[in-house]
């Protein structure tokens, strides 16, 4: 009965907030429209052509060809790009759970989902097609990522799901995009398909980005104190996978996505919600407001220790065939 009463009191508190969320729907219709009208459709086989006149033998021997200059440290990226991605019956869930599966948010999150799914299909398709990892680690580690679960503690605020998407969008596209960058010299293919993919979570970082503005503006004292709870450290999508921190530390030293790049996430959403000049906030939202603010220069700190204590480290993967490599 202790634990019935608590959940009960946590239901009523969330209810100003689900009146806040009803008070968008225009407001989203209208994101949603423009978000369509922006957007271009894209498909996977727009990248890896697979219907009749396609000359299987010839393509599989082109992409295989270029796939080999790809360095064993963007591979580590692209596997576990690829993993994260497949992980989208997680959010479509958490979405739906917080936000109301029979409501307008709805036609976001179905929206989001079909958007997303291509993401993972398509790299999926051009890491089978080149032979670029080992695809069966890779699938068990997937197998293994969606069995596992993902919970972060949100406990049904709406709230933080507006920020935890635009942190999380943001930081996925930086990631897309910075994979990209390391393979475009070897596979222009690959490139082209990382940042088709860093454009539509660009935005996704827009439509979430916008939808928490408008929250501010609403309950901006409610809202403070859901974002601190969020922003000074993010799950990334994947971190339950057996071996996440050696992967995550390929992919910083590769200067693909590290601590710096999210430090860099949350001054864009400081500025972006112009958390720095908002007034009138009670005492608690006055807390979080300056709780949000020291985040950037304590993230910097916990930056500035990783790298002092930076030396070379070899790497030794099952996602690269377990070949040997050091970095710096």
């Amino acid at each position: 009965m202790i634990n019935s009463s608590k959940e009960l009191e946590r239901d009523r508190s969330l209810l100003p907030k689900f009146e806040v969320l009803a008070d968008l729907e225009k407001i989203v219709a209208e994101l949603i429209q423009k978000h369509e009208v922006k957007r271009e459709l894209w498909f996977p086989s727009d990248f890896l052509p697979a219907d009749e006149t396609t000359n299987e033998e010839l393509h599989l021997k082109q992409i295989r060809e270029r796939a080999k200059g790809i360095p064993l440290s963007a591979r580590v990226a692209l596997a576990l790009n690829l993993i994260t991605e497949e992980g989208l019956p997680h959010f479509h869930r958490l979405i739906a759970v917080h936000l109301g599966s029979d409501s307008f948010w709805k036609n976001w999150n179905n929206l989001w989902t079909a958007e997303e799914d291509r993401h993972g299909n398509v790299i999926r398709d051009y890491c089978r097609d080149s032979h670029v990892m080992n695809f069966t680690a890779v699938e068990k580690a997937q197998f293994q990522y969606v069995r596992s679960g993902f919970n972060p503690d949100w406990d049904k605020d709406p709230y933080r799901v507006f920020v935890y998407t635009s942190a999380q969008e943001r930081a996925t596209q930086i990631s897309h995009d910075g994979t990209g960058r390391v393979c475009g010299t070897y596979e222009p293919t690959l490139e082209k398909i990382l940042h088709s993919i860093a454009m539509d979570e660009a935005r996704h970082y827009a439509f979430y980005k916008t939808v928490f503005s408008e929250v501010l503006k609403r309950d901006p004292d409610n809202a403070l104190e859901s974002a601190i709870t969020i922003l000074p450290s993010i799950d990334m999508p994947g971190h339950t996978l057996r071996n996440f921190n050696e992967y995550a530390d390929v992919v910083r030293r590769s200067g693909i996505y590290g601590p710096r790049d999210y430090i860099t996430v949350v001054e864009a959403l400081i500025k972006a919600w112009g958390l720095e000049t908002l007034t009138g906030l009670k005492e608690s939202g006055k807390k979080a407001q300056e709780k949000i603010l020291a985040i950037p220069g304590r993230l910097k700190k916990v930056a500035e220790y990783i790298e002092s204590r930076h030396a070379s480290k070899t790497f030794q993967l099952e996602f690269v065939f377990n070949k040997v490599f050091t970095m710096a």
